[in-house]
């Protein structure tokens, strides 16, 4: 079988795996190696197969996925793809560690104690006495799933005429708010970690910015979470306005502060006043219950009045020592 001979219908919908997946199992992109259609994947072969331009100026509209049986199939994952492009490039990728995909919603995630501390220097293991541990063990709480997402509201006869680049752009901004959302939640994940410090005076200084450095010490600080006043407070230090700082700063837009950390405006307002530092590398797992999950059956038939468009996700601290909270 081809890809252009496949028959497309709900069914691959309804799998664990996703449609891309479920299609990727009838029309594997392996055996297109070394012909003009290496690097599409199963769906932008169909997309290909259909004729359906996506992207650019010149894309087609949305009624180009409705001219077939077989090429409306392909509409739900479209919305999926599309959505999905507001949900990169947002702050969540400056906080998590790592992405666990699961298919049920139990899910208990793992944590690392270590028995012994690092005291100073002379902590060798001389022969025959005992090795520190560090015990990995199951989580004994279940991490917190929350669903999120919109209802795409709409009438086909309103949109069948857009273009799909247009549209595409208006789905990223469901994919925005989804990215909001966990934002909050991962910000209020990490507002329960035990490590605090007090301001040494009313309002954040470099010299809190130092003590949490040290305070996050054997880890690295190469993350700054604040809000509001905080940023402005931070970005106005004198320490910040170093040549290096303002220069990368104009150039790239990037909020690189003295102590070398990266940081991160929170649009949302549960900070309080507080600032989160962290080791990105060991302080967030972001939790996953399967992908984007649209009505396809509306979406397939053209019934875009309330289909809905949700994720489902929470998070874990892994390494309780890898953030600090100063306020």
């Amino acid at each position: 079988m081809t890809f252009d001979t496949i028959k497309l219908d709900k069914g691959l919908y309804t799998s664990n795996k996703g449609f891309t997946r479920a299609l990727e199992e009838i029309d594997p992109s392996e055996n297109y190696i070394g012909t003009e259609l290496e690097g599409l994947d199963a769906y932008e072969r169909q997309l290909k197969r259909f004729d359906i331009k996506v992207k650019g100026a010149n894309s087609d509209t949305i009624s180009k996925f409705f001219q077939t049986s077989d090429s409306a199939a392909l509409f739900p994952e479209y919305v999926s793809r599309a959505v999905r492009t507001g949900l990169t490039n947002n702050i969540l990728e400056d906080l998590v560690a790592t992405t666990t995909i699961i298919d049920s919603l139990d899910y208990r995630s793992i944590e690392c104690v270590e028995s012994e501390k690092v005291t100073d220097g002379r902590d060798f293991i001389n022969e025959g006495t005992h090795i520190p541990e560090t015990v990995i063990k199951t989580n004994s709480n279940l991490t917190q799933l929350h669903k999120v997402g919109r209802s795409l509201v709409a009438s086909y006869e309103a949109l069948k005429s857009q273009r799909l680049d247009l549209f595409t752009v208006s789905l990223g901004q469901i994919g925005n708010y989804i990215a909001s959302c966990e934002t909050m939640q991962a910000i209020n994940t990490l507002l329960g970690a035990t490590k605090s410090l007090d301001y040494a005076g009313d309002e954040i200084a470099y010299a809190d910015l130092i003590e949490m450095w040290k305070s996050l010490a054997p880890y690295e600080m190469n993350t700054l979470i604040a809000e509001g006043d905080n940023v402005t407070k931070i970005l106005q230090m004198n320490e910040f306005k170093d040549s290096y700082a303002g220069q990368n700063f104009h150039a790239t837009g990037q909020l690189a502060t003295p102590v070398g950390a990266k940081l991160v405006y929170s649009p949302t307002n549960i900070l309080s006043g507080k600032v989160i530092a962290i080791d990105k590398r060991y302080a967030l797992e972001k939790v996953q219950f399967g992908d984007i999950v649209t009505d396809f059956d509306k979406l397939i038939d053209r019934q875009l009045e309330r289909a809905t468009i949700t994720l489902t996700s929470g998070f874990n601290r892994l390494i309780d020592g890898a953030c600090v909270i100063a306020s």
